[in-house]
């Protein structure tokens, strides 16, 4: 069995995986606000926006570890085919 074609099927899963974390995560802080000028009485707009950032938080080690799994398979794609040509050269 050939590794190119599992290593390109497991780098498109990571890509995919990747889009997907980042479009969940946009859509999450799509109604999160940079600043807030709240009076007393408007508790319910802070909770609110106090419940988006700690979801946005909780997202962003899996959108770390999305991206960082994306960069190790395409340095993995990448030195698979340049040590490929190398070998073929000689």
């Amino acid at each position: 069995m050939n590794i190119v074609p599992v290593m390109w099927v497991l780098w498109g899963a990571t890509v995919i995986f990747m889009v997907a974390i980042m479009i969940y995560s946009s859509r999450l802080a799509k109604n999160e606000e940079d600043q807030l000028f709240l009076a007393e009485s408007s508790n319910h707009a802070k909770s609110e926006q106090d419940a988006i950032a700690s979801k946005v938080g909780k997202i962003e080690p899996l959108k770390r570890t999305a991206l960082i799994s994306v960069g190790a398979m395409t340095l993995l794609v990448l030195a698979y085919y340049i040590f490929d040509a190398v070998k073929q050269f000689r």
